[in-house]
């Protein structure tokens, strides 16, 4: 039975994971969970599953509270961490989860977005399973499985395109944080759906691409397709294309990383490929228009720090357009220069990455 630590328990990562556990009770052992706000529903949570309350962690302090918080539950005895927080908090469970030999299951984006470099050193030295949650870079994983030490040509990454797919620039100038949350597929917070309606999400995934799979990223393409079906895939050197298809559903990718190196059985709806399955389309990103697309493929070419500030200023300004402190076009135009001004510095230390992000974050309040 895997002893399971879940960051983020009272989030859509979170609570989907626990239906994993919920339909596998004999695989499966939650020993500890965290929340930032929803104390009670993590409490419920705690019962449900028989965690002790001194291994709930209410994350609703500062952000070193929390981290501190974060760290002792990420470094608890447990077979695998479920790292599901959303921002850079998630950083530094993620690397003191490796340090204490820990496995994790990864849908933290901040954590390779920002440390990268750092994370996936740690991860190889120690001999430890870094597992994608993330639909499409878990389908990368499946589709790269038996293929170990094959040259990759391409990686074909996925995109629903959003709610705004097809439209132009002038096009969102109104646009309101009610419009943008309104995702067509898939069911995420408020943050990850508005990186969504921006591409900024998918050009976040780029980034962790770059790192799981060690490609680099002019052979990363992405692919608009609006069903949602094909999840993601890898071309290799043959021009074959392997890719992994299935509903949008995230307990799907989520099952595949608590249960590896096994799959679980679901018993959840499958694709129908006479219906849905049969009509599938792919099309190329407007990368003008979704002008914070082309911004992260930007920054990870320039490498370093370029990142991470990309990725703080895209936070802090997301969180004032839900605020409706600042417009839909504004904030990305915001994001754009803040990085364009940021003189690049690499060689980067764990504790550099924590001090530029927080100077980065300060500098746009």
């Amino acid at each position: 039975m895997k002893r399971l630590v879940i960051l983020g328990s009272t989030g859509s990562i979170g609570t989907q994971t626990l239906d994993v556990v919920r339909q596998n009770p004999d695989r499966f052992k939650v020993v500890a969970l965290s929340c930032a706000r929803r104390e009670k529903e993590m409490l419920e949570q705690a019962e449900e599953f028989g965690v002790p309350r001194e291994h709930c962690y209410t994350c609703n302090g500062t952000y070193e509270e929390n981290v501190k918080k974060l760290i002792e539950a990420a470094t608890l005895d447990c077979d695998l961490v479920v790292n599901s927080l959303m921002g850079m908090r998630g950083l530094e469970p993620t690397y003191h989860a490796l340090m204490s030999g820990h496995d994790v299951a990864l849908a933290n984006k901040e954590t390779l977005v920002a440390g990268g470099s750092i994370i996936m050193k740690l991860a190889r030295d120690k001999g430890l399973k870094l597992l994608p949650i993330d639909s499409e870079h878990s389908a990368i994983f499946q589709c790269l499985e038996g293929n170990q030490g094959r040259v990759i040509k391409k990686i074909l990454l996925t995109c629903s395109g959003g709610p705004f797919r097809g439209k132009k620039r002038e096009d969102m100038a109104e646009v309101t944080a009610a419009q943008a949350l309104k995702h067509p597929k898939w069911n995420m917070g408020p943050k990850i759906t508005i990186d969504s309606a921006t591409l900024m999400n998918k050009g976040l995934e780029v980034i962790e691409a770059k790192w799981l799979f060690d490609v680099e990223p002019d052979r990363i393409q992405v692919l608009i397709h609006p069903q949602s079906i094909v999840h993601s895939g890898v071309e290799f050197m043959d021009n074959s294309i392997l890719c992994q298809m299935g509903i949008p559903d995230m307990r799907i990718p989520i099952s595949l990383a608590l249960g590896y190196p096994d799959r679980l059985e679901s018993p959840d709806e499958e694709l129908d490929m006479f219906g849905v399955g049969s009509n599938l389309t792919f099309a190329k990103p407007d990368m003008e228009t979704f002008k914070l697309l082309s911004l992260a493929y930007f920054a990870i070419g320039e490498g370093g720090s370029c990142p991470v500030v990309m990725n703080a200023a895209n936070e802090v300004l997301v969180e004032k357009f839900l605020r409706d402190q600042i417009g839909f076009l504004e904030f990305q135009d915001k994001v754009c220069e803040t990085v364009m001004k940021h003189k690049v510095l690499t060689g980067l230390s764990l504790e550099d990455v924590i001090r530029i992000d927080r100077e980065t974050r300060e500098s746009l309040k």
